[in-house]
């Protein structure tokens, strides 16, 4: 039975009202499904290394394999259900300046928070044994700084799933603050598997994130603000 006290019907699910937030929920557990089974470094690492390899570097090849497909499997694919699917304007997801006076200053307040909290973590085991993706990154200033550039692919696509198209796109049928939320609550089962410390900040980072997402009417800074986080830590763990 629904709030109305009326049965649960594919009228319901499927009507104009409902259209929308189903197709949105539905499609966010299946992408991410899909990357975690199909488009990670692990799965690199067990069924394609054998197929190719990058400059000889299974380590490189796999970093970047799993960069490249959330930028696709969680960025442009679901640009292309906003565009195509849902028929709207990939700028009112956050792909705009918005605000950019807000956002700049939300850069400026947020990320040296990220450095400060990124560097006691760069030196617990379970950071040291999950992060850099790609080990080589701490092998000269060359290595890592492409691996900071090939990080932004993984922010991009993250953001533009979680705080674009789940948050933007519930907000009018639940509320802001439910969408707020809900993309938190989807977003940090995405780091299930990650260091406990990482887990409980991303329910944090979720509401912060998507309240700056929504405030400045864009992803722009947000995406700069979570790469800034995962950069630092990285850094931090290279220079040891």
């Amino acid at each position: 039975m629904n709030r109305r006290g009326e049965p649960a019907s594919l009228r319901g699910l499927l009507g104009s009202a409902r259209l929308k937030p189903t197709l949105i929920l539905l499609w966010v557990p299946f992408v991410v499904t899909t990357w975690t089974y199909y488009g990670t470094k692990a799965f690199y690492l067990n069924d394609l290394s054998t197929k190719f390899v990058l400059r000889g570097d299974p380590g490189l090849t796999a970093e970047l394999y799993a960069f490249g497909s959330s930028f696709v499997l969680f960025g442009l694919l679901s640009l292309f259900i906003i565009k195509t699917v849902l028929g709207e304007s990939v700028a009112g997801y956050g792909l705009a300046l918005g605000d950019w006076r807000f956002g700049v200053k939300a850069i400026l307040l947020l990320t040296p928070v990220m450095v400060l909290l990124a560097y006691p973590s760069a030196r617990q085991p379970r950071f040291l044994a999950e992060y850099p993706w790609n080990p080589g990154a701490c092998g000269s200033a060359a290595a890592f700084l492409g691996h900071a550039a090939a990080y932004l692919l993984y922010y991009v696509g993250f953001e533009v799933v979680f705080r674009g198209l789940v948050q933007n796109g519930l907000r009018d049928s639940l509320g802001e603050w439910t969408a707020i939320l809900v993309q938190t609550g989807l977003s940090t089962l995405m780091h299930i598997g990650k260091p406990a410390g990482e887990i409980y900040g991303a329910i944090l980072g979720g509401v912060v994130f998507g309240f700056v997402a929504l405030r400045s009417r864009s992803l722009l800074y947000v995406i700069v603000i979570h790469w800034v986080l995962g950069v630092a830590l990285d850094l931090f763990i290279c220079l040891g």
